[in-house]
């Protein structure tokens, strides 16, 4: 239900932010705004605010937003209006108000940043799961249950952890950037530490994915071994599993957490069979074995096994929050490297060396927006602070008919004391028109796939 509402939302606040950047630099510029228009299409509400020339409107079609300046490219101006009109400007002053827009996206997204370090955020504590066979964690060492404390690039002084996703997004950066990351580490009642090294420079590039997690080997939050609410006349039911048993082994295999559970049930319906197996339990205080038969699903075309049972605590939680100073100064550094990174990935796909699935469409976009939503006010405030990022990289790029390609216009005119001419300017514009299509149809195909996958 708060799917649709909270993209609404996101999309009006996100375009309202944009726009206005545009708005108020003009006006700073001296430039007259005749129009300032959320949305597209034909005009469902508009008013004037008194004592200003612009017009403000609501229009029909939401997705999108434009602010129309006097410009005598488009209408005629009265000679005594000239010094009022966008092309008049010096080249500074129209470089100034295109950038304003991408700016206050990026700008928006520091103040929301902030206020979810001021609001404080609930967030798993950094404990690793079991690490799967073969991935970077399991060979670095790592077995599960441990607690991060410290983390930091090869060379570069450790940060402390405070969260799960502050060490996912260690890990991110990380990846993306082909440096390895040292984790200073502590087991659950034990005062020693130790230090491990994730060899993330030796991920492929066809790694850096939506897989890059699994291929680390470091997924999810410890969550202890347990059995939570089971389905009637499901594999768990028969097998006289009751809600809140402790799995302690099976086939006499330890189990170290609730991940590493999981993964043994889903494998186990991998070669198509699902022999019985032997699970110790401990169940108020006694250990009692049970003989588990995991049922044969198909999942993606794929034979997993599933026991129709929730298996896993709920991990450790821990609230994260900062003062005032403190909360802005993290702020500007998380927009920064979210910034780096978004710039990073785009040109890693461009180049192949990352995957096109990782392009997201409006589809993907609500359904994110609606389960923030559902997580509460801080997890929202993420998800608006990271699309508000996006918005403001991706109009930054050098791609013809974003604020980024007028930029690139105003470089050469600045370079060359020459504007780009009108028939340069048309192919330019043309390009630029076929790449957003064709990024906007592999967004829409990738919704499109994931919706059938779900």
């Amino acid at each position: 239900m708060l799917t649709l509402p909270a993209f609404i939302v996101a999309i009006a606040l996100l375009i309202a932010i944009h726009e206005y950047g545009h708005y108020r630099m003009a006006l700073a510029c001296g430039v007259r705004v005749l129009r300032f228009s959320l949305g597209f299409g034909k005009p469902i509400y508009q008013w004037k605010i008194k004592n200003s020339d612009t017009e403000f409107v609501l229009s029909l079609f939401p997705i999108g937003g434009y602010v129309k300046m006097l410009d005598e490219r488009e209408a005629p101006v009265a000679p005594e209006l000239r010094h009022l009109a966008f092309n008049t400007q010096s080249l500074g002053r129209r470089a100034a108000i295109v950038a304003a827009g991408p700016l206050a996206n990026l700008g928006l997204a520091v103040v929301l940043y902030a206020c979810v370090n001021w609001l404080g955020v609930e967030s798993a504590a950094p404990v690793l799961s079991h690490p799967a066979a073969q991935t970077l964690a399991s060979q670095a060492g790592i077995v599960g249950g441990e607690r991060v404390l410290r983390a930091g690039f090869q060379g570069q002084e450790a940060q402390v952890v405070e969260s799960f996703e502050t060490l996912r997004w260690l890990l991110t950066r990380a990846s993306l950037q082909a440096q390895d990351l040292q984790l200073t580490m502590q087991r659950a009642g034990s005062q020693s530490e130790r230090e491990v090294t994730l060899p993330l420079s030796t991920l492929t590039p066809s790694e850096l994915d939506l897989a890059m997690f699994a291929q680390i080997g470091i997924v999810g939050p410890f969550s202890r071994p347990l059995i939570g609410k089971i389905m009637a006349d499901g594999a768990a039911s028969r097998a006289g599993l009751q809600e809140g048993d402790e799995v302690l082994s099976v086939n006499a295999q330890a189990v170290v957490d609730g991940q590493q559970l999981r993964q043994w049930i889903r494998q186990s319906g991998t070669q198509g069979t699902n022999a019985p197996q032997t699970w110790q339990v401990l169940r108020q205080g006694q250990q009692i074995s049970l003989q588990v038969q995991p049922a044969l699903v198909q999942e993606a075309g794929v034979s997993i096994g599933r026991i129709g049972a929730y298996v896993g605590a709920n991990p450790e939680m821990v609230m994260v929050s900062y003062g005032l100073w403190d909360g802005v100064s993290q702020a500007v550094v998380k927009t920064w490297d979210v910034s780096v990174l978004t710039l990073k990935m785009m040109g890693k796909m461009l180049t192949g060396q990352a995957s096109v699935k990782n392009i997201s469409g409006p589809l993907t976009i609500a359904d994110y927006a609606g389960k923030s939503a559902s997580l509460g006010l801080t997890q929202y405030l993420i998800f608006l602070a990271l699309i508000s990022v996006s918005l403001g990289v991706l109009n930054l790029l050098p791609l013809p008919v974003l604020d980024g390609g007028h930029l690139m216009y105003y470089l050469w005119e600045g370079v060359t004391s020459k504007p780009v001419s009108e028939a340069w300017m048309m192919r330019l514009q043309q390009f630029g028109i076929a790449v957003l299509m064709i990024m906007m149809s592999i967004a829409m195909f990738n919704d499109i796939s994931r919706l059938f996958a779900s």
